[in-house]
């Protein structure tokens, strides 16, 4: 991390009122929480969408 961006988290962290290890620890456990989160919705299997219910509707026997 370079010296502005350490200052900027400093300076965020200032405000949160807490320290730069307690900040930056937090943005990492919110940052891994994201992740997970996104590999969850992408494992989740997605709904057909309009026109592949229409075709899969029109294949269907009477």
């Amino acid at each position: 991390m370079s010296e502005g961006q350490r200052a900027y988290e400093a300076k965020r962290a200032a405000k949160a009122g807490v320290s730069l290890e307690k900040w930056l620890s937090m943005k990492a456990q919110e940052r891994d929480a994201l992740a997970s989160k996104a590999a969850q919705a992408a494992a989740a299997p997605k709904k057909p969408g309009f026109f592949a219910r229409l075709l899969e509707k029109a294949q269907k026997p009477i």
